[in-house]
């Protein structure tokens, strides 16, 4: 979500990417293949609603808030076509071996954190450190001048669409690891909670230059507040409250911030 929003998108859909991507796993794993033929499936399905997202946008040209939000409808429907909208929970031959890749450990630290550990290290490099993350931090700051200086744009916000589906994807067959099982809801309204983590984290919606720590930093603010209000006996009603609230005050104060910035300029 965070190479999305550098470049001025948005993505709705990731929640129900998440689901078609774990839930094509389960019933490709449920018919007797093998986990990496699973994986590999629910990997390309959401690779695939990522490319249709793409297209949509920069050839079609639809706003990204309409191409995802459409999708975010359309994926969740496919993953009920593709389980017949049942649960899945029976993953063939291999099921131990799926079970452990979410809910076991390496050297002690849970797999889900090793992986994000590696996407992040890889995300970050590449956003700072290549000739690819200097192309969609110039797509965020000037997407007119970056059509003018010859940078493929076009292609550039595709692949971004399509590793935003990638990521949701494989958080997908981890999450499907670690529960257990696979039902239609799984994902619902994820998407508030991600682009809620960028936004704690210092994105700025209209686009330019982030950080994927401070994604993940913010991701951790969030879960933090949740649990601290469980912790305080606070009914899990108002938690949506409190989470909204702290994302109307970030942008707020990065807004105050940048109209700061630019009067002393």
């Amino acid at each position: 979500m965070t190479a999305v929003i550098i470049t001025g998108g948005i993505d709705l859909s990731v929640g129900s990417i998440l689901c078609v991507s774990a839930m094509v796993t389960g019933v490709v794993l449920h018919a007797g293949s093998s986990v990496w033929v699973g994986i590999a499936a629910g990997l390309a399905a959401s690779l695939a609603v990522g490319l249709v997202k793409g297209v949509l946008i920069t050839a079609v040209e639809i706003p990204p808030f309409v191409a995802t939000l459409g999708m975010l409808s359309i994926a969740r429907s496919l993953a009920m076509v593709a389980s017949q909208n049942t649960m899945v929970y029976q993953f063939g031959p291999d099921h131990e071996l799926f079970l452990w890749l979410g809910g076991g450990s390496t050297l002690g630290i849970p797999n889900p954190v090793v992986v994000l550990g590696a996407c992040c290290v890889i995300a970050g490099f590449a956003l700072n450190w290549t000739r690819w993350g200097a192309r969609i931090m110039a797509v965020g700051g000037n997407e007119r001048a970056a059509i003018l200086t010859g940078l493929p744009v076009m292609r550039i916000k595709v692949g971004i669409y399509m590793l935003s589906a990638f990521m949701a994807g494989l958080a997908g067959v981890l999450e499907a690891s670690w529960l257990g099982g696979v039902t239609t809801n799984l994902g619902q309204s994820m998407e508030l909670s991600v682009i809620a983590a960028a936004v704690i984290g210092g994105a700025n919606l209209t686009g330019g230059h982030e950080t994927i720590l401070g994604a993940v930093v913010g991701a951790a603010l969030i879960e933090i507040i949740r649990n601290s209000l469980t912790l305080l006996g606070i009914s899990t009603f108002w938690q949506g409250t409190f989470v909204g609230t702290f994302i109307v005050v970030a942008v707020a104060f990065d807004s105050v911030r940048k109209g700061r910035r630019n009067s002393t300029a």
